[in-house]
């Protein structure tokens, strides 16, 4: 590879890095019905690829670097597009096929990303399967949160939410929630 065609390569991983970057400044827009919570749609990635992770675990014949990564880069057009919540979404259509098509213009890296992020969307493969369930299952994580340092929507919002997940590990680890204060984790060894 010439120097300069090194030095455009490296140019696009800046660029994508920055890009990325912006997912940590780009708020989460549902959380405006909540009328409590918020959340950066990176900090929802990092939640949701975590689950991964975990999900990964519980079913060792996925490829778990593919449900990870998936998870990662789930949302990322929305560093383009913004995060449009469901009221939004009935007046506004977001061009992601678009905005994942110009970042990885040229760019190898950019075309594995397009390529999680359609088989996130198809929602086919187990792993797009599971991944679906972890992005639910991070909101659900939230919803449990909030409803447990006293917010009421969250009462609303749950029902619809976990009729969503589609994979039995989704549900198991959606009743381990529930089943669950936010609180616990710390406070079992908890002594001054």
């Amino acid at each position: 590879m010439a120097d300069k065609e090194k030095y455009n390569m490296n140019q696009k991983f800046a660029d994508l890095f920055f890009e990325a970057n912006m997912l940590t400044r780009l708020p989460r827009s549902g959380y405006q019905f909540l009328g409590a919570g918020q959340e950066s749609v990176a900090e929802h990635s990092f939640m949701t690829a975590f689950i991964c992770f975990t999900m990964a675990k519980m079913e060792p014949k996925v490829d778990g670097g593919k449900i990870v990564s998936m998870a990662l880069v789930h949302d990322f057009a929305e560093a383009r597009t913004g995060d449009l919540n469901y009221v939004q979404k009935q007046y506004v259509t977001a061009r992601e096929d678009l905005a994942l098509s110009r970042m990885a213009e040229g760019f190898p890296l950019g075309e594995s990303i397009v390529a999680l992020v359609n088989e996130f969307n198809q929602g086919e493969t187990r792993e797009a399967m599971l991944a679906r369930d972890a992005d639910q299952l991070s909101f659900i994580l939230e919803l449990k949160k909030l409803q447990d340092i006293g917010a009421k929507t969250p009462d609303k919002w749950l029902p619809h939410v976990l009729e969503r997940l589609k994979t039995d590990t989704g549900r198991t680890l959606a009743h381990a929630l529930l089943s669950s204060n936010w609180d616990d984790w710390w406070l079992k060894n908890y002594s001054e």
